[in-house]
């Protein structure tokens, strides 16, 4: 199941000398429910690539969404992306669950309003 989603963010960088990861605002992934070093599946919208890495807390408030490592040369700064989180649930809690979706400005700020969905409180 979809747990936490960041719709739609902005690559600010990517490192190909670095030893892997993506970089995400803290904050952003605060928001859609990401925890460092959880497995995320990176959907480039600008030219279509797919992969999967692991997420790494970048300083609150930065907007920073950079990639690293080989996954570096999927991206370029400035692509929109969709980072995504999935994981594994009972039917009976997949029922009732709402994912953390999250959208954000171009600055790879969240943006306020009812389109940010939590998850319910009962898990």
């Amino acid at each position: 199941m979809l747990r936490g989603k960041i719709h739609r963010a902005r690559l600010t960088g990517a490192d190909l000398n670095y030893e892997g990861s993506i970089e995400i605002d803290s904050s952003l992934m605060e928001a859609a429910g990401i925890i460092p070093f959880e497995q995320v599946d990176i959907w480039n919208i600008t030219n279509g690539e797919r992969f999967s890495t692991y997420a790494l807390s970048a300083p609150r408030g930065s907007g920073t969404v950079a990639v690293n490592g080989a996954a570096a040369r999927r991206v370029q700064p400035g692509d929109e992306v969709i980072i995504t989180a999935f994981g594994w649930m009972s039917e009976k809690q997949a029922q009732h669950w709402k994912p953390h979706v999250v959208f954000v400005d171009r600055e790879n700020r969240l943006k306020p309003g009812p389109h940010v969905r939590r998850m319910l409180a009962t898990r």
